[in-house]
């Protein structure tokens, strides 16, 4: 082999050269503690501010067995809260925890997404208080610019540890 050549088999990024395992993500954390369809539905329900068990039943057209699960798993992670507003019998309310707020977000840029690609005619559509129909528009808040493909870049975070 000629030692001045790059041999055609030599990765030429860092990609290239990491070994093909299941990558550690951000995404993957977050879809397994609220990916599935109901946790979803229970935390927009939540966001309409729809607090009580069998309103969200009804609005979200789940069994109670499944809601209670999904209610439980979503408070063990701390995304909801449960709030007692009657002591005989004992009755709950449910409530977005700061982590549950956060991901408004999100749920806005689904609604977008699935009133552009996954219905055929939106049922409803989101007014901003300026009287438009929401548009997102995703920007980062340092330097203002648009959040694109071509705009990000994804580095691992390096975990030193201190002594």
């Amino acid at each position: 082999m000629n030692e001045g050549r790059a041999d055609r088999t030599t990765p030429k990024t860092a990609m290239d050269r990491m070994p093909l395992a299941p990558r550690p993500c951000a995404i993957a954390a977050t879809m397994e503690l609220i990916g599935d369809r109901w946790s979803m539905l229970v935390i927009r329900e939540l966001s309409y501010e729809v607090h009580r068990f069998d309103k969200i039943a009804g609005y979200i057209g789940v069994s109670r067995d499944i809601l209670t699960a999904r209610l439980r798993k979503l408070e063990e992670v701390g995304v909801i809260e449960r709030r007692q507003y009657s002591e005989r019998p004992p009755r709950f309310e449910y409530h977005l925890t700061q982590a549950g707020e956060e991901l408004r977000p999100l749920l806005l840029s689904l609604f977008e997404w699935g009133s552009k690609w996954a219905v055929e005619e939106p049922a409803s559509e989101l007014l901003h208080d300026c009287g438009h129909v929401l548009e997102l528009e995703h920007r980062c808040r340092h330097c203002g610019g648009e959040v694109d493909q071509a705009a990000v870049a994804m580095r691992a975070r390096s975990h030193t540890q201190t002594t």
